[in-house]
């Protein structure tokens, strides 16, 4: 992990803050544990929650750079570790093609030949030809930097072992090459949405953390964080309507990306309070099922006029 370890979980809090990122306290614990540990971090839950935004926060904070791989299905190492130049190794070849009569001109068999050739044919998968992928790229870091590996449970299984080396000991091995170490590790950040179980021998190599959906007092530190500017009045009453909204039976219910979304678009358009018709109108903003947007439909006057109440009315927010 970055060899700059903050002295307290409170340090983690405050140097997150400074980049806007609200962090609670299991966050800020998780990240001082990891540094000294120097174990990964498997952040799970649901999309939307802030688990890539964090990974972008600690390397803002730490003035490191960020390595992203998004996985998906049919992931493998020459899309997220290396690839050969193909194109110079052509190139390369052609050259060889048009010199090779005078460099095996005086060679006085097949195999004195072939003996000649076979240091080209090391040359052409060599360093000079390699093409890192962010695994590799953060790997070679030299100062050290943040690698996200974003939605991993998108990736098959195999390509999730084929991670186990660099999780336990920051290192890949290239066969025609040998095993590159990180001269500095990397902070580690992997993200899963639960598409599908992650294997135990991953698991054993990070330390777990679960974001899940904030309660009220936090989405709402969140959102000013974002949106300094909001109006404190119409910042309660954004937060106290999502919140109800959540407590629908929805497919998919709003994160804290859509209350930003959603508290930034009523802001643009000079909203000083909620009303069911501009709810209505922006509800797509929150909301990104067409289901879902029905199902809502007949609540949002109730929801919008106890949101409202609640938040003329004073009263703090739950923690």
């Amino acid at each position: 992990m970055d060899t700059q370890a903050t002295s307290t979980i409170e340090d983690v809090t405050a140097g997150l803050g400074a980049t806007g990122y609200v962090a609670a306290r299991p966050i800020a614990l998780a990240l001082w544990l990891a540094e000294r540990l120097a174990k990964p971090i498997l952040v799970e839950g649901p999309a939307g929650v802030g688990k890539t935004e964090l990974a972008r926060a600690i390397a803002a904070w730490r003035g490191l750079p960020l390595h992203r791989l998004q996985c998906h299905e049919g992931l493998d190492e020459t899309r997220a570790l290396y690839e050969w130049k193909y194109g110079k190794q052509l190139l390369y070849t052609q050259i060889l093609k048009d010199r090779i009569g005078p460099l095996l001109g005086d060679a006085p068999g097949l195999a004195p030949a072939l003996a000649k050739l076979d240091g080209f044919s090391d040359l052409f998968f060599s360093e000079a030809f390699l093409e890192p992928r962010p695994l590799l790229a953060a790997l070679r870091e030299p100062a050290g930097c943040v690698l996200l590996i974003d939605e991993v449970d998108k990736a098959d299984e195999a390509f999730e072992a084929f991670l186990l080396e660099l999780l336990a000991d920051h290192a890949v091995t290239i066969p025609e090459i040998g095993t590159i170490r990180a001269a500095v590790p990397p902070i580690v950040l992997l993200t899963s949405n639960g598409v599908r179980e992650l294997g135990d021998a991953l698991k054993r190599r990070c330390l777990h953390l679960h974001i899940g959906l904030p309660a009220p007092a936090l989405e709402a530190r969140i959102v000013a964080a974002r949106l300094p500017g909001i109006a404190a009045v119409l910042l309660r009453q954004v937060v106290l309507f999502v919140q109800g909204l959540r407590k629908l039976d929805l497919k998919k219910q709003p994160s804290i990306s859509e209350t930003i979304d959603w508290a930034r678009a009523l802001t643009l358009l000079h909203t000083e309070s909620l009303d069911p018709d501009l709810v209505r109108e922006t509800l797509n903003l929150l909301l990104k099922h067409e289901a879902d947007i029905a199902a809502a439909a007949p609540e949002l006057a109730g929801l919008a006029f106890k949101a409202k109440r609640d938040a003329e009315g004073g009263m703090p927010l739950p923690a």
